[in-house]
């Protein structure tokens, strides 16, 4: 699992499932989180103060990005259960090998060929 977690993922807009122009939902998507989390983080934005920059950044995804082709939406990454289960196997086959390691460390073999490398 080398890969970033956003490694070939693109970011959209998805008119079918958005209010105005799906640019929340794209956002959403992309970063993997609920759609309702990104449209309150907009509306708070824009009543704390960064009004006419939520708007202009709106206003320029919207025409900036692609809508989501149909067959897109057939390409999704893992999800976070099953990526946890790949870590949760990488990390077992790590331990195994630490301890296999381990055991030849504190092994009679690895002192008796140590020894003869001394001499």
């Amino acid at each position: 699992m080398n890969k970033s977690r956003f490694s070939g993922k693109k970011l959209w807009r998805i008119p079918q499932q958005g209010k105005v122009k799906g640019v929340c939902a794209g956002i959403a998507h992309y970063l993997d989180i609920p759609v309702t989390l990104v449209r309150v983080i907009v509306v708070l934005s824009m009543i704390f103060g960064l009004f006419m920059f939520t708007l202009i950044a709106y206003i320029a995804l919207s025409y900036v990005l692609e809508p989501m082709p149909p067959h897109a939406e057939q390409a999704t990454p893992l999800r976070a259960d099953e990526l946890l289960d790949a870590l949760s196997d990488e990390m077992a086959q790590n331990e195994h090998k630490l301890r296999q390691l381990e055991r030849y460390v504190t092994s009679e073999t690895f002192s008796v060929r140590s020894r003869f490398r001394q001499l």
